[in-house]
């Protein structure tokens, strides 16, 4: 059995923090930059709004993600501000994994009462 990511414990607990400050109800951006105070703080290392390219056969394609954040070089960290998680959002971070090579990702929801977050692997990826 593969143990989780200690990096993973330390992002979800910055999100904490911030959910904590904040609450729940504000647009999203607001959160991105709360993140990115708490990141900096605690000292995780972080891209905000990294750029994802898309190949097809190995042709890249004008299309392009962008995360919300990467930390510590190689987690993909989305951040939503909705009532509930679902499926899209789920696969919306596998896809960005998929597509990077990266794993594990992290998805924080601070739209709800209380902080929702989900830690998510692609299990096609050898890591």
């Amino acid at each position: 059995m593969k143990v989780p990511d200690p990096r993973c414990y330390e992002i979800i607990g910055a999100g904490m923090n911030v959910h904590k400050e904040l609450g729940h109800g504000f647009l999203e951006n607001v959160y991105h930059e709360a993140l990115m105070i708490e990141f900096e703080k605690q000292k995780i290392p972080f891209i905000h709004e990294y750029k994802i390219p898309i190949s097809y056969q190995g042709i890249p394609l004008k299309t392009a993600y962008r995360a919300d954040f990467v930390c510590y070089s190689d987690i993909i960290v989305e951040v939503k501000a909705i009532i509930k998680l679902g499926n899209t959002d789920i696969s919306q971070v596998i896809n960005y994994l998929k597509a990077t090579g990266y794993n594990p990702g992290v998805l924080l929801n601070f739209g709800s009462t209380s902080l929702q977050y989900r830690r998510l692997e692609n299990k096609f990826l050898n890591s």
